[in-house]
């Protein structure tokens, strides 16, 4: 049976391995959260923001007096939005998420996890209900939430390759799916889809391990999946390197593509890379569809 100890005790094992990506976390979001919610765009609120000049569509009221009187043009005070938002994330946890060429190198597994927990400790720091996509954990606020998604984020699947989970997104939030997308990639064309069709917009993040860009096999090599259930053996792994990169680049095209056509942003994230730049491009593209 689980019980809020044990939860924590998995959050805290998580956490264990990761902090300087917490801290990082924890920096940006000293850096780029401002005010209680810190998306310092014009909106619904009490907080003033800013004075710009008024536009035909500005009522008579809306607009300031007082700093209008200063100048030959009319102004109005532009409030911050303050209304929270749901963000829901996917983060893939499938057997080959685990895979990493270097020990000296996180699996694509743990920094998917890692960011993805970063994500959401950014976003509910910033007054955003953040949970999981599927119904098993909704979105909401609070550090219990993030100790709840450290629990989940923690679980593996026995698959090769995970598929994206579009069940609970609600109409009009943000989504983030983190992934090698190196399996079947209809799931997450079906997924995209329907979220777009509910005007969720959000960000795509393949992470892949630094070999799986390089293809630096020669001679006789035995590829097999993380579970052992696919493997191919070959005498010539050389001859498959310009085949492989060229497949690979179609497939980062699709993704592209695909994210373009239903308003989502797409990028790639290599493991020998600083998981920051991951956080600060995911936190980037989530605030553009704010």
């Amino acid at each position: 049976m689980t019980t809020p100890l044990s939860l924590r005790s998995d959050a805290e094992h998580l956490a264990s391995a990761l902090p300087p990506l917490l801290a990082e976390a924890e920096h940006l979001a000293a850096t780029v959260l401002l005010g209680d919610h810190g998306r310092r765009r014009a909106g619904t609120g009490d907080t003033f923001w800013q004075y710009r000049p008024a536009q035909v569509t500005d009522e008579a009221r809306s607009i300031d007096w007082r700093r209008s009187a200063r100048s030959d043009t009319n102004f109005v005070q532009d409030k911050e939005w303050q209304i929270a938002q749901s963000i829901l994330l996917w983060v893939d946890q499938a057997a080959a998420m685990s895979f990493t060429s270097n020990q000296n190198l996180s699996s694509k597994g743990h920094r998917a996890r890692t960011v993805a927990l970063a994500t959401a400790i950014l976003l509910i720091r910033g007054g955003e209900r953040v949970g999981l996509t599927g119904l098993r954990l909704p979105p909401k606020r609070g550090e219990q939430q993030l100790v709840q998604m450290a629990a989940v984020l923690a679980e593996n699947t026995d698959q090769d390759y995970g598929t994206p989970e579009s069940q609970g997104m609600l109409p009009h939030s943000r989504a983030l799916f983190i992934s090698d997308f190196l399996g079947d990639l209809q799931p997450t064309h079906d997924a995209l889809h329907k979220a777009a069709d509910r005007g969720v917009r959000g960000a795509l993040l393949q992470i892949l391990d630094p070999q799986e860009e390089a293809f630096p096999f020669d001679g006789r090599t035995i590829f097999q999946s993380m579970t052992g259930a696919m493997q191919h053996e070959t005498l010539k792994a050389g001859d498959l390197k310009a085949r492989y990169l060229d497949r690979l680049a179609q497939r980062k095209d699709e993704l592209q593509t695909l994210a373009r056509v239903t308003g989502w942003q797409f990028q790639t994230h290599h493991t020998n890379a600083a998981a920051n730049t991951a956080l600060m491009w995911i936190y980037g593209a989530l605030e553009r569809h704010a």
